[in-house]
């Protein structure tokens, strides 16, 4: 494993991105929930799978050419505009109705094991999502939150990465500076500008390790480092 910039200044804590490091969504897919189609089609049965499949890539666009995370609200509109759905109030509210995150999300199986043992070691956590406000609550519901001093989340700062205020926003939190920590993103592109900002970085490739950047293919790899708690 090769060694980033900053790993000659002792470790404290670690920044996880959520979303293919932390959890994954049951089925395969992000957005929209997984009980979306159920949820519409009761509101409007005549749809088919094809109209959901061209209005939710629809939706995959909005997320690409926004800057930050769009609000939960406003994207559904986009989605059920593109279904010729009216977005009522109700079926809005029914679109973000509160369920078991378990219904629709999973932790990896290297998660917990990795949390409990950077705990036990005293190294500080945080989260650098792009995700919707109710990220907390969502590792709430998996078990996991309780790991997290704090959140730098795109919708609540109004900016995605990587925006330096994202990576700034969870190492200040911390009360510590980008050196003592070590970002971790299953997005390589993420984790260089990490670096380039002075930060630590792992590449979390669960399949293979990918040149250019320091890479682990399990979040169990982070106990085997060195941080000076």
């Amino acid at each position: 494993m090769t060694t980033s910039p900053a790993s000659a200044t002792a470790l404290r804590a670690v920044l996880f991105d959520s979303g293919g490091v932390l959890m994954q969504p049951i089925g395969g897919r992000w957005n929209p929930r997984a009980d979306f189609e159920e949820t519409v089609l009761a509101h409007a049965s005549s749809l088919t799978p094809q109209q959901f499949a061209a209005a939710i890539a629809a939706g995959d666009h909005v997320f690409s050419a926004s800057s930050s995370t769009p609000e939960y609200d406003d994207y559904h509109r986009v989605v059920l505009c593109h279904l010729g759905v009216d977005a009522t109030p109700e079926l809005l509210a029914d679109l973000r109705r509160d369920v078991p995150p378990s219904t629709f999300l999973e932790t990896y199986p290297d998660v917990e094991e990795t949390l409990e043992g950077l705990n036990r070691r005293g190294v500080r956590m945080a989260v650098v999502s792009d995700a919707w406000p109710n990220l907390p609550d969502l590792h709430a519901g998996l078990g996991i939150s309780h790991f997290f001093e704090a959140y730098a989340i795109s919708a609540v700062l109004g900016c995605n990465k990587p925006d330096p205020c994202m990576y700034h926003h969870a190492s200040t939190a911390l009360g510590l500076a980008p050196a003592q920590c070590l970002f971790v993103d299953d997005d390589p592109e993420l984790v260089a500008a990490a670096i380039r900002l002075g930060y630590a970085g792992r590449a979390l490739c669960r399949d293979s390790a990918v040149p250019g950047v320091p890479s682990i293919t399990s979040l169990t790899q982070l106990l085997d480092l060195s941080f000076g708690c």
